[in-house]
Parts: structure tokens; C-alpha cells; sequence
């Protein structure tokens, strides 16, 4: 790892030493520099954070909402025909065409796994019968949860005027999703072989969430990037029976950096429970 272990013992101290995991400014707070904002729980509650409520650009973590909504109200193995709009989706694709058939559970996974945009929209589409109406449901989905500062204007996380969300809210998405067996075994997926309806055509969608498979212990959840959001990542762990929930929005250098702080929230764990 780059940085010394005091650095990272400074910041469990500092963490675990101030009421409600707040740091006492910004110059005590290691991470100040790393993300816009960032939230640690661990089992359900949290042990820091900085801006946790602060509105920014979600990315694609919007996508766990769009999963969430299509694992409530579909089935896994219903037949969906890709729309000319799903078909012309831009950035990270699976390269879908206009009324090819796939099974919804390997559209999910796209969604989730590569991040797949004409995967979502046709998920979308499919549940929804248009984006527009699913994103009324993704909304309406987001007050039942009480995500107060969270608004949705497309189902795949383009940047939008009023596309929002925080740290906090989407730590409580998260979580509530995860309670979903079938969304918790996609996401844990270093990567899965789909086909269209028939086989006729195959992809291998890899898991852009690069803990999975090289951090002992991650579940999953997912990662995003927009040129207005940065890089963003939820990622949760478990370890000796405890469990890590992270989120970072708009983290430069993610991959590094929730290493380092999942390190130091189990290293605070473990000194709290002596």
C-alpha cells in the first residue's frame, strides 16, 4: 500500500475518536482530498464521513435503483425485446439491436456488471413500458424509502439537470437492495457469459467494479463514472462477521483509496470490539 501505516492508524483514530464518525475540520479528516463525499458503516451504522448529504451526480449507481424496481416487478426469465431507444443508448453498451430478445435476468446483470446503458434502458422499457414511466416509479421508490435527497430523471444515470443523490441515501438504496438474494448473486459476479434469446448471439459482461475478485471479502456493489459524477463506487465487505458498507462519489483514485479506508474501518471494528 502507498501510504504509511500511521497515516492509516490516524485516520481510525480520528474516525473512531469523534461522536457520529465527523472529523473536527476538514484539515483532520485524511480523505478530505479523495472524494466530494464519502460514508463507512458498519453493520448498518456509521463510523465516518464527510458531506454524506450533499446532492451530487450518481452515475451509475443509479442502476441499483432500476435493478431494484425490475427484480420487484419482473421475472428473471421474461423475454424482453430491445427498443430502438434502448438500441441507441450511448457509453458503456453491450452493442444490443433494435428487436433482439433477452431474458431480463441477463439484462440486469449487463446493467449492473458492465454497466451496460441499452441493457438499462431496455430493463426500463420493459418494466416500465417507456424510461419515462419507469423513472416516475424510480422516483416514487426513492420517497417509499425515504431518500429525501435523492431524484431520478433517467433509469441508467446519465447526467441530467436534477439527476441527484447522496452518500446517505444511496448507502440506504444499497442496502435495502441487497436484501434481494437474486441482485446480492449478480452483483457478487466477477463475470457471466449471457446470450440473446436463442443463442444466437453470446457476451461476457466483467464486473467494472474492480474489488470484486481481488479484495478479500467484497460482495459486490457497483461502480460508475460520468464526466460530471467522476468516479464512483458502493462497496460493500464482509470479514470475521462483520460487515463494511462504503460509498465514495466523485474519488479520483477509488480503487486505491476504498482499499484504504475498508482497511481502516475493519481495523476500527476490530479495535472497538476488544
Amino acid at each position: 500500500m502507498r501510504h504509511s501505516i500511521s497515516f492509516i492508524m490516524l485516520f481510525v483514530f480520528l474516525g473512531a475518536a469523534l461522536p457520529g464518525g465527523a472529523f473536527a475540520s476538514p484539515a483532520d479528516d485524511p480523505f478530505a482530498f479523495k472524494a466530494s463525499a464519502y460514508l463507512v458503516k458498519a453493520d448498518g451504522k456509521v463510523v465516518w464521513s464527510r458531506n454524506p448529504d450533499k446532492r451530487l451526480s450518481p452515475a451509475s449507481l443509479t442502476k441499483i435503483m432500476t435493478a431494484r424496481l425490475a427484480l420487484k416487478k419482473g421475472a428473471l426469465e421474461e423475454l424482453v425485446t430491445v427498443s430502438r431507444a434502448a438500441s441507441q443508448e450511448t457509453g458503456s453498451r453491450l452493442g444490443l439491436k433494435a428487436g433482439e430478445k433477452m431474458y431480463l435476468g441477463f439484462l440486469i446483470s449487463a446493467a449492473l456488471l458492465k454497466s451496460a446503458n441499452d441493457a438499462c434502458h431496455a430493463v426500463a422499457d420493459h418494466v416500465g413500458g417507456s424510461e419515462a414511466a419507469f423513472v416516475v416509479m424510480m422516483n416514487r421508490e426513492a420517497a417509499a424509502l425515504g431518500l429525501k435527497d435523492t431524484r431520478f430523471r433517467n433509469a441508467c444515470g446519465h447526467d441530467e439537470d436534477g439527476h441527484y443523490s447522496t452518500a446517505r441515501d444511496l448507502s440506504v438504496l444499497a442496502e435495502a437492495t441487497l436484501k434481494d438474494r437474486a441482485f446480492t448473486d449478480i452483483v457478487s459476479l466477477v463475470a457471466l457469459d449471457i446470450t440473446t434469446a436463442g443463442g444466437k448471439r453470446r457476451f461476457r459482461v466483467e464486473n467494472t467494479n474492480e474489488l470484486m475478485g481481488r479484495y478479500s471479502g467484497a460482495i459486490g456493489v457497483k461502480s460508475g463514472f460520468t464526466s460530471k459524477a467522476g468516479k464512483c463506487v458502493i462497496a460493500l465487505v464482509e470479514r470475521d462477521g462483520k460487515r463494511l458498507l462504503l460509498v465514495m462519489l466523485n474519488a479520483p483514485n477509488r480503487w486505491w483509496d476504498a482499499v484504504e479506508a475498508l482497511d481502516a474501518g475493519f481495523a476500527a471494528v476490530k479495535k472497538a470490539s476488544k
